[in-house]
C-alpha cells in the first residue's frame, strides 16, 4: 500500500481504511510476524490479555484509555522484535448485565419472572450480541491491534469449561464451602454481593437515642399493648443507647456495653425488654463496644450488622432475620410487617416517641454501603451462600509480589495490595441471578448430599439416586474474570499451544480501582490453578473523571457524552489516544480537557504538513543519499541527527520504564519544536538555493521523519502509518509501519558540540526576533548586525546563510568576527560567549522611538506612583491580605517594565 498525501489530514479518510488493511493483512496475529521473518519462531514473546469490557453497554472514556495504553504497549513490543499477542474479549458481567436487561423489561411492564429463566437468559444473550458488536466496533475505531481471531467471551464454551474445572478443584480441596453467614445483600438486585462491590456513601442522617426498660423487682414486663402510649408503664430502670437504624430494633437479641465502662457495669447480666415485641434480651459485656459512641451502650442485631453478628456469635445470641429479600419487613417485625424498611424506620421512631422511649434525635453524618451496580442501600443479611476460603491463596499471591515474580506499578499500590490481602475475608461467590455460570453443584433429593463435577451428573455421587437438582445460583462474575489470563489461552488444557507459548503473560494493565476486584483474584486463582503467577507486571493507571471530578462510568445518566466515538468523530483517534497517553501517569486520575484534544489534533496536522513539505522537496531530485557515511553535513544536520539519536535513547528508556506520558511529550517537543520549527526552516536555505547541494538536507529530512514516525507510531498509529505509506520504498524498508523495527540509536551521530553550537545559534535568533518584535520592525525587513563570537568565529560564520534567513538579517551588512568594539545607539544581545549588536537606526526612527518610549515610561511611572501610594496608606492595613498581595505583585511588574523602558531609552542615546 502506497499513497500520496492530501493537502490536509482528514482522519476519517484514513482510520477505518488503514485498520481494515492491517486486519486483512493479518498484522495483529503473532504468526504473521513469524511469517514475515520479523521474529524467530520460539524467540522472545510478549503477551497481554485485554481486560474484558462488560457487555452492559457501549465503551466510555475509561475504556478508551485502557485500550490506548495497552495498544501502545503492544505496538511497542511488536516493533521491538517480540512475538506479540494482544488477546481481546468481553465479560458477561452477571449482575450488571442482568440489571440492565431487567430495566429494559420494566419499560414493557415485565419482570424476569414473567419470562421465566430460559426466556430471560435468551433475552440477555440478545442484548449481549447487540452490545458486543458495538464494543467491537468501538475498540477497532480506537486502533487497537489485538488478534480478533482469538477473541473470547467469559460464557463461551471453553471458558465455561475452565470455570467448572476451577470450581470443582477448589471444592474438592475444601476451599469452596457453603454456609449461612452474614453477607452484603442488595434488595434491588435481590442478590448477595462481595465486600468490594459495596460502595461507601457519606451522607447526613440522624442518631436516634432510645431506651429499653429493664426487668427488676418493680417491673416484670409490659402490661399494655404497643402503641397504647403506656407500653413501658411501671418500668423504673432503663438502658439508653443510640442507633442510626431504628428499623433494625425488631431484630435485637441483646444490649452490649464495654466491661470497662463504669456507667453500665451494674447492669451487666440483667435483662432488658425489647420494645414492640416484648422479647427478653440480655445485657452483655463486650470489649468491642466503643464507650465514646452515643451513650456507650449499643443494641445488638446479629442478623443485620457485621459487628453485631460477631458479638452475637461470641455470646450465643439468636439472629432473627426481620426482612425479606427486597427489604420489606417480614412476619417477625410484628405490627410493621409488610412495610418498607425506611417506612418502618419513620413509623417506629414515631411510636417510640409516643411510648416515651425516644430520648432525643441528633444530626449525624455516617457512611452507608450502597450497591455498586444499582446504588441501592445494602442490607447486611444472614443468607446461605457459597464462599471461597481465599486466605491460603492470598498468602501465595503476596509471596509472588515479595519475591519479585510480579511487580506492581506504581510502587505505592503494592502497600495497598498487601494491606488488603493480609486482612482478606472469605469471598462470597454465589449470586441469586439467572445470567452467568450456574454453580456446578447438584443436591440429592433422597440422601441430601452434594455432587460437584465438571460434567453434568445424572445420578448422586453418594447414593446413586437419579433424583438430583442443580443449585439455582450463579457465580460472581469476578470468578470467571479471575481465570481470564489462562482460561483464554486454553487452560485447563496445559498442552494447548497458546497456553504453552504465552503463559504466564507479561502484563496486566488496568485501573487501580480494580486492584482487588480483579488483579488480586487473578493472581490468587492463577497461582492456585497453574502454579505460576499470571503475569510479570501489573501497571495501574488512574481514572478518567468529568470536569466535576466524578468518575466516568457506564452507570452515569449522561454516559453517551463520554462515548469515545464522539471525540474521534470531532478530533480523530490519534488526537484522543495522544491526549490520554500523555495525560496519564500510573495511579493518578485525569480529566479530558478539550484544549488538550485540540492541541493533539493540531499536532497531527503539524506532522502531516511537515511530511508534505519533505516529500514535495524530494520529488524533483532523484537519487538522494541515505544518512550516514562521510556526507558533508552542516551544523543543523549534525544537530538534528544528534538530537534524534538522543531522543531514541530517551524514549526507549521511558517506554521500558512505563513512563509513556513523558515519552510522548518528548516526541512532540522534538518533532514540533526542533524538527519543524528549526530544522525544516534551516533546510529551506539549501533546498531553495539552485546552486546548493540539496541531497544532504533531503536525506536528513527524510531520515529524521521516517525515524520519528516509528517512535510516534504506538501513540498515534493512523497518521504515522498514512504518512509512512507515502514515503519512498527504499526508505520504508517494509510494507507497514506497524510491522517496522523500533529505531536503534546510532552513537556515532551523537554530537555534543553540534548541539551546544546550534543551541547558541537558536538562542541568538530567538533574541533577535524578540528584539524585532519589541521595536515593531516590519516582518520582512532585513536588518544589519555585528556579531562577536570570540575565538570560534568560524563555526557561526559558516551558518551565515541560515542566520540571515531565520533572523531576517541583511547578508551584505552582517559582520561576524572574533571581537567587535561596542557601538553607540545599538541594541545589545548576549548569548553565552556571543555578543550581537543591532544598530537601532536600522530598526526604527530614533527620534520617534524616543518620543514613544518616553510617553510609555511616563504612563508607567504614574501607575507606579499610584500603586506605591496605596501600599503606603491605610489600604495595606485594612484590605484583605490577598488583595494587598495582588497590588504588591502589580507594583513589581510595573517596576520591571519601568526598568526595561529606561534601558531601551538609554540605548537610543
Amino acid at each position: 500500500m502506497t499513497e500520496k498525501l492530501s493537502k490536509t489530514y482528514n482522519p476519517h479518510e484514513h482510520e477505518k481504511r488503514l485498520y481494515q488493511w492491517w486486519e486483512e493483512q493479518g498484522y495483529f496475529r503473532p504468526e504473521k510476524q513469524v511469517e514475515l521473518g520479523l521474529v524467530s519462531e520460539g524467540g522472545p514473546r510478549w503477551c497481554i490479555t485485554m481486560p474484558p469490557p462488560n457487555v452492559t453497554g457501549a465503551l466510555h472514556q475509561g475504556h478508551a484509555m485502557v485500550a490506548a495504553i495497552q495498544d501502545l504497549m503492544t505496538r511497542y513490543y511488536r516493533m521491538r522484535g517480540r512475538e506479540t499477542l494482544f488477546l481481546p474479549g468481553s465479560d458477561h458481567a452477571g449482575i450488571a448485565t442482568q440489571n440492565v436487561v431487567e430495566r429494559e423489561l420494566a419499560k414493557e411492564n415485565l419482570t424476569r419472572h414473567d419470562l421465566g429463566r430460559e426466556r430471560f437468559v435468551a433475552k440477555v444473550w440478545e442484548w449481549k450480541d447487540v452490545y458486543h458488536a458495538r464494543i467491537t466496533e468501538q475498540t477497532k475505531r480506537l486502533g487497537v491491534s489485538c488478534d480478533w481471531t482469538r477473541e473470547r467471551f467469559t460464557l463461551d464454551e471453553g471458558l465455561s469449561h475452565a470455570v467448572r474445572t476451577a470450581f470443582v478443584r477448589l471444592y474438592k480441596k475444601g476451599l469452596i464451602y457453603r454456609g449461612a453467614y452474614l453477607v452484603n445483600w442488595c434488595p434491588r438486585c435481590t442478590s448477595a454481593i462481595s465486600d468490594l462491590e459495596v460502595i461507601p456513601d457519606e451522607r447526613a442522617s440522624h442518631l436516634w437515642h432510645i431506651r429499653y426498660p429493664i426487668l427488676n423487682d418493680d417491673w416484670d414486663g409490659p402490661k399494655k399493648g404497643w402503641g397504647s402510649g403506656k407500653w413501658a408503664e411501671g418500668a423504673t430502670e432503663f438502658i439508653e443507647m443510640a442507633t442510626t437504624r431504628p428499623e433494625t430494633i425488631l431484630g435485637d437479641t441483646g444490649v452490649a456495653v464495654n466491661p470497662a465502662d463504669p456507667r453500665w457495669q451494674h447492669l451487666i447480666g440483667k435483662t432488658a425488654v425489647l420494645p414492640v415485641l416484648g422479647r427478653r434480651i440480655p445485657i452483655i459485656a463486650d470489649s468491642v463496644v466503643d464507650p465514646e459512641f452515643g451513650s456507650g451502650a449499643v443494641k445488638v442485631t446479629p442478623a443485620h450488622d457485621p459487628t453485631d453478628n460477631e458479638i452475637g456469635l461470641r455470646h450465643g445470641l439468636k439472629a432473627p432475620n426481620i426482612m425479606t429479600d427486597t427489604a420489606q419487613m417480614n412476619e417477625l417485625a410484628g405490627p410493621y410487617a409488610g412495610q418498607d424498611r425506611f417506612e418502618c424506620r419513620d413509623n417506629i421512631v414515631a411510636d417510640f416517641e409516643k411510648e416515651g422511649l425516644l430520648v432525643k434525635i441528633e444530626p449525624y453524618s455516617h457512611t452507608v454501603g450502597t450497591c455498586e451496580r444499582c446504588h441501592t442501600d445494602i442490607e447486611p443479611r444472614i443468607s446461605t451462600q457459597w464462599f471461597v476460603n481465599v486466605k491460603p491463596l492470598a498468602e501465595a499471591a503476596m509471596e509472588a509480589v515479595r519475591a519479585g515474580r510480579t511487580t506492581i506499578i506504581p510502587e505505592r499500590e503494592e502497600r495497598r495490595f498487601f494491606h488488603w490481602m493480609e486482612n482478606i475475608r472469605p469471598w462470597c461467590i454465589s449470586r441469586q441471578l439467572w445470567w452467568g455460570h450456574r454453580i456446578p453443584v447438584w443436591y440429592c433429593d433422597d440422601c441430601g448430599e452434594q455432587t460437584c463435577e465438571i460434567e453434568d451428573p445424572t445420578v448422586c455421587a453418594h447414593c446413586g439416586s437419579a433424583n438430583i437438582h442443580q443449585d439455582e445460583d450463579v457465580l460472581d462474575t469476578w470468578f470467571s474474570s479471575g481465570l481470564w489470563p489462562f482460561s483464554t489461552l486454553g487452560w485447563p488444557d496445559t498442552d494447548a499451544p497458546d497456553f504453552r507459548r504465552y503463559y504466564p503473560t507479561d502484563m496486566r494493565e488496568t485501573a487501580y480501582e480494580i486492584l482487588f476486584f480483579w488483579v488480586a483474584r487473578e493472581m490468587m486463582l492463577g497461582i492456585e490453578m497453574t502454579g505460576q503467577t499470571p503475569y510479570a507486571t501489573v501497571y495501574l493507571h488512574g481514572l478518567v473523571r468529568t470536569e466535576e471530578g466524578k468518575k466516568v462510568s457506564k452507570s452515569m445518566e449522561n454516559i453517551d457524552e463520554y462515548d469515545p466515538l464522539n471525540i474521534i468523530e470531532e478530533y480523530g483517534c490519534d488526537a484522543l489516544r495522544y491526549t490520554q497517553l500523555t495525560s496519564s501517569t500510573p495511579g493518578l486520575d485525569m480529566n479530558l480537557d478539550p484544549r488538550r484534544l485540540e492541541s493533539a489534533r493540531n499536532f497531527t496536522n503539524k506532522i502531516w504538513q511537515a511530511a508534505r513539505f519533505v516529500l514535495s522537496n524530494l520529488e524533483p531530485h532523484a537519487g538522494f543519499k541515505p544518512v550516514g557515511g562521510s556526507l558533508a553535513y552542516l551544523l543543523p544536520d549534525l544537530w538534528i541527527l544528534s538530537r534524534l539519536n538522543h531522543l531514541i535513547q530517551s524514549v526507549t528508556h521511558l517506554c521500558e520504564s512505563y513512563q509513556y506520558g513523558e515519552a510522548g511529550r518528548q516526541i512532540h517537543d522534538f518533532l514540533w519544536g526542533e524538527y519543524c520549527d528549526w530544522y525544516i526552516e534551516a533546510s529551506k536555505v539549501r533546498l531553495y538555493d539552485e546552486t546548493a547541494d540539496k541531497a544532504i538536507p533531503q536525506a536528513v529530512l527524510l531520515h529524521v521523519l521516517e525515524t520519528a514516525l516509528r517512535l510516534l507510531h504506538p501513540f498515534m498509529p493512523f497518521v504515522t502509518e498514512a504518512i509512512w505509506q507515502a514515503l519512498p520504498d527504499e526508505t520504508r524498508g517494509g510494507e507497514a509501519l506497524m510491522m517496522a523495527r523500533w529505531p536503534e540509536s546510532d552513537d556515532t551521530l551523537l554530537d555534543d558540540e553540534a548541539e551546544e553550537r546550534m543551541a547558541l545559534m537558536m538562542d541568538l535568533i530567538r533574541s533577535i526576533r524578540n528584539l524585532r518584535a519589541e521595536y515593531n520592525v516590519t516582518p520582512g525587513k532585513r536588518i544589519p548586525a555585528l556579531i562577536a563570537v570570540g575565538d570560534g568565529a568560524g563555526w557561526l560564520d559558516e551558518q551565515r546563510a541560515i542566520l540571515c534567513s531565520l533572523a531576517k538579517l541583511d547578508a551584505s551588512q552582517l559582520t561576524i568576527q572574533p571581537t567587535i568594539q561596542p557601538i553607540a545607539q545599538a541594541a545589545t544581545i548576549v548569548v553565552g560567549d556571543i555578543v550581537c549588536y543591532l544598530p537601532l537606526a536600522a530598526l526604527v526612527d530614533l527620534d520617534a522611538e524616543r518620543e514613544r518610549l518616553s510617553k510609555e515610561l511616563t504612563g508607567i511611572e504614574s501607575r507606579i506612583a499610584r500603586s506605591e501610594g496605596l501600599l503606603a496608606g491605610e489600604f495595606a492595613q485594612k484590605a484583605p491580605e490577598h488583595i494587598v498581595q495582588r497590588e504588591r505583585d502589580k507594583l513589581a511588574d510595573l517596576q520591571t517594565e519601568q526598568a526595561k523602558l529606561k534601558e531601551r531609552l538609554a540605548a537610543l542615546e
